[in-house]
């Protein structure tokens, strides 16, 4: 059978992360043991991996895994070894060891696999509207706001006296919940808060936490704004559902074996969905990869995983967090612009944002300053800036630059996006007398700066604008595919907003933001999709994790608010290597017509052809289950919502299932949507389902001609149609051999 690993190779060539990228699991295995370099005598921590105990309960666990440690076991301050002891979504430990202690461990019956500690980041009020939930009516009244359901999110905490989380509106939690709450304030909207960062601080000192919860399920606030613009009320994709937060990072960042921790008592708590707005900045084996193996377990287990797509955008092949039984998602922009303008000079008036317009600036034009050399704000401590307007390139993180030139006395300061960035402007709070531009109006106001030595500029605000067009583009930053792990299955899967995104946030001693904040990430995008996937889950409780993946990915929006298609940041048409299958709609996600379902046997089957017995030894966390007794199922072959297929000189075939989840008789014609070159053929072209539940199997075999030599992949997309109900999965095909 034909892999598309081999065939997807020019797109992996062109991503400059890693000089040699691990394409596929065609290697012998990793090893048992891999070693953490810098390490010193005092050791480092280690996740370890080992066989389950006979016995099941949690004591059981624990005296399993301090069974593989020296007793006793202690690292150099004296302070137990044994970190973290997991049981539902991992089998093993963390353990701070030494080399030789190491050793020991792997050579004791029972012991699988050892990793050294990874150092993971998180990725860092109009949106539901914009995603077409209104209050008192449609989707949003009828799934009950996601009441019911129980969001964990692994993060850096919560501020839990935040009016987002007062649980005005939401009943108590179900029955089945197991958690508990250490926080200054629990109630039915924060249920769960807990810290595995070393203490029992559950509090958020970074703000990311607070952010993505509330943006997840935070509950209705009134009169929500952040330096004066967004005014407006503040909520949750899903406001009626219940909020547990798992701290796991702190300044430095989130150890991966505190993330495991999280995870696995999210998954033992009982959590319906959980949101995961961080990564380790690139793609991992799934074997080697401990975060990989504890999802598909919290999966199998029937938790939704949604995870972030990564901050390394646009380059190719940059996307993390890939594992296709994880939703992942990509960052796009909305409708919204906290707008500004330039004033030059010459009269003409340049269209910009402004995050913070709490003080109005002066009309009045004050000299331009801009340098080719200094093009990147390099003027710290300088007095040339006092009284002037100050041109600069954006660059990410230089908050502190552009404060010091306001403090030196400049006038203002006009930021200019770079081509990477371009329409996507990322907004930062910088001062009250910062206006950021895009790319080609920099390019604008630099020739007019450099025409004249008397070129002038003042500033303006006009608060904030909606329906701005197009709308969505995909942010220059989130990360783009294919797979590095598995290149056969699209990523990411869907695109939801992340750009410049309002949500709640701590009070801070230096009287900086609180009780809102605009931040951007695909860690903003990802508690979208989170609360997408909570109000789903409320309406269909019965519904498997890849079902709600597929509900959400095949009624995406293709198309942009203009009826045009998704753009990137450079108002390029957008590939599904960026967007996905499209921007997240809710509403229809809740009504899909029909879903393709992957049960965990189908994984088995995938992992075993994907890596053989490692799989199931590692990943599915059973070393009996031999990959000759399960049913090999290969990439191309798995039930995904998306279609990838190489492209030779004959035609590719891969076949798919569908479940009718809509109207018990119904009928779907198929419609396929492709560029000239491409030949795609549905077998059959009609689908009559007679009964709820029923399932139907179709194959799609795809072909090429007349393919240009500079097509490194094509395009197409295939559509189940019957009266209301549009399924549609994007098609994607290589144009190299």
């Amino acid at each position: 059978m034909v892999s598309f690993t081999s065939i997807l190779l020019p797109l992996l060539l062109l991503a400059t992360l890693h000089s040699t990228p691990t394409l596929c699991y065609v290697n012998p295995a990793s090893p048992v043991v891999q070693k953490d370099d810098t390490k010193t005598s005092a050791g480092r921590t280690y996740i370890v991996l080992v066989e389950p105990p006979r016995l099941a309960d949690q004591y059981a666990h624990r005296r399993w895994h301090e069974s593989f440690l020296p007793s006793p076991c202690a690292d150099v301050s004296g302070k137990p070894c044994l970190l973290h002891s997991y049981t539902e979504a991992f089998s093993g430990f963390a353990a701070r060891l030494t080399d030789v202690e190491l050793d020991a461990v792997a050579k004791k019956p029972g012991f699988v696999r050892a990793f050294p500690d990874r150092m993971l980041q998180p990725m860092t009020t109009h949106t539901p509207e914009f995603l077409g939930l209104r209050t008192g009516t449609g989707f949003w009244t009828d799934a009950g706001y996601g009441k019911g359901v129980i969001v964990g999110l692994l993060d850096t905490g919560i501020y839990a006296k935040h009016p987002s989380f007062d649980d005005h509106g939401v009943p108590p939690p179900p029955a089945r919940w197991k958690g508990s709450c250490k926080a200054e304030r629990c109630n039915n909207k924060l249920i769960g808060a807990m810290s595995f960062t070393g203490d029992d601080n559950s509090d958020d000192d970074e703000g990311h936490g607070t952010h993505t919860s509330s943006t997840a399920a935070g509950n209705f606030v009134a009169g929500a704004s952040s330096h004066a613009v967004s005014a407006g009320t503040a909520a949750g994709i899903a406001p009626g559902a219940h909020i547990a937060m798992y701290k796991v990072c702190n300044s430095l960042g989130c150890t991966e074996s505190a993330v495991l921790a999280g995870l696995d008592k999210a998954v033992k708590d009982g959590v319906d969905v959980l949101s995961m707005s961080l990564g380790g900045g690139s793609s991992f084996r799934f074997d080697q990869d401990p975060i990989a193996m504890a999802t598909f377990r919290a999966a199998s287990k029937g938790v939704i995983v949604v995870c972030s797509a990564g901050n390394n955008g646009p380059t190719p092949g940059s996307v993390t967090n890939d594992a296709p039984w994880l939703l992942t998602v990509a960052a796009g922009s909305v409708d919204r612009s906290f707008d500004a303008a330039v004033h030059l000079g010459n009269g003409k008036i340049i269209e910009g944002q402004a995050l913070n317009q709490v003080v109005k600036p002066s009309s009045e034009l004050y000299p331009l300053l801009y340098s080719e050399e200094r093009r990147q704000c390099s003027y710290a401590g300088e007095s040339s800036v006092v009284g002037k307007m100050v041109v600069c390139e954006f660059v990410l993180g230089q908050e502190s630059e552009i404060r010091g030139i306001i403090g030196a006395g400049a006038a203002g300061v006009v930021l200019f996006n770079n081509e990477a960035i371009d329409y996507a402007t990322v907004l930062a709070d910088y001062n009250s007398t910062v206006v950021q531009v895009t790319a080609a109006d920099g390019a604008v106001l630099t020739n007019y700066a450099r025409s004249t030595s008397s070129s002038k500029a003042a500033l303006s605000y006009n608060n904030t604008v909606l329906g701005i067009r197009p709308a969505p583009i995909v942010a220059s930053f989130s990360s783009r595919g294919p797979s590095r792990s598995g290149p056969g299955v699209l990523k990411p899967d869907i695109l939801a907003p992340g750009l410049n995104i309002l949500a709640a946030w701590p009070p801070r001693t230096d009287g900086g933001y609180g009780p809102f904040n605009v931040l951007s990430g695909t860690s903003m995008s990802t508690p979208h999709v989170s609360g997408v996937a909570a109000l789903i889950k409320s309406v269909h409780p019965g519904w498997s994790p890849a079902a709600i993946k597929s509900a959400i990915v095949t009624t995406a929006d293709a198309v942009n608010s203009t009826g045009g298609s998704i753009l990137d940041e450079q108002h390029r048409k957008a590939n599904v290597f960026a967007a996905g299958a499209g921007h997240v709609n809710p509403a229809r996600a809740a009504d899909p017509g029909l879903v393709y379902d992957i049960h965990a046997d189908e994984y088995v089957g995938y992992l075993c052809w994907l890596i053989g017995n490692a799989g199931p030894a590692t990943i599915v966390g059973n070393s009996r289950l031999p990959c000759k007794t399960s049913p090999k199922v290969s990439d191309l072959q798995l039930n995904y919502p998306t279609i990838t297929v190489p492209v030779a000189s004959s035609p590719f075939t891969v076949n798919r299932t569908v479940t009718n989840v809509g109207p018990a008789r119904s009928t779907y014609t198929v419609k396929v949507d492709a560029p000239k070159s491409l030949a795609v053929r549905v077998f059959p072209e009609t689908l009559v389902f007679s009964k709820a539940g029923e399932k139907k199997t179709f194959s799609v075999s795809v072909g090429a001609h007349g393919v240009q030599a500079d097509e490194l992949f094509l395009e197409a997309s295939l559509s189940w149609v019957s009266g209301k109900h549009v399924v549609r999965s994007p098609i994607v095909a290589s144009a190299r051999s």
